[in-house]
């Protein structure tokens, strides 16, 4: 019972992400590259902590849960642990981005389209959209077993 609601929560935060993911694309289409990576953070963020979810483990409420992913590979199945180091890396160099792409450089007085790139958001995007497929897999995979 309790993988089932851990399940369907796992798949809200998918659900989420995904809706970031398809948001971040938009506004890296539409120039706006702060907004992008910032759509692009929580989307990695909501995707990881999806499929911690999905295999019961409990995250600290912060932004960046690579650390915990790490502690918890052998939970998860060879192809996706193969993938870890990138999950880990996205997670960290996005939530470093986070609040640049929000604020700018205060102390510098640089709004934050003058520190966020187009590259910046083309890494961010496609980091997250490597991301949550990686989890979407994963989630659809536990739900498949469950049911």
């Amino acid at each position: 019972m309790k993988e089932l609601k851990l399940l369907k929560v796992a798949k809200s935060y998918l659900r989420q992400a995904k809706a970031r993911l398809e948001d971040a694309k938009d506004a890296h289409i539409e120039g706006n590259y702060p907004y992008a990576v910032r759509l692009s953070q929580e989307c990695v963020e909501l995707s990881l902590k999806a499929v911690l979810k999905a295999v019961g483990i409990e995250y600290p409420k912060i932004h960046d849960v690579s650390d915990i992913l790490v502690e918890v590979e052998n939970r998860f199945p060879e192809w996706f642990r193969s993938e870890i180091e990138f999950l880990c890396e996205s997670s960290k160099i996005l939530v470093k981005k986070r609040e640049l792409s929000l604020y700018g450089g205060e102390e510098a007085f640089l709004a934050p389209e003058e520190v966020i790139s187009k590259k910046d958001a083309e890494d961010a995007t496609l980091r997250a959209d490597k991301t949550y497929g990686l989890c979407e897999k994963l989630v659809l995979e536990i739900e498949k077993k469950q049911g």
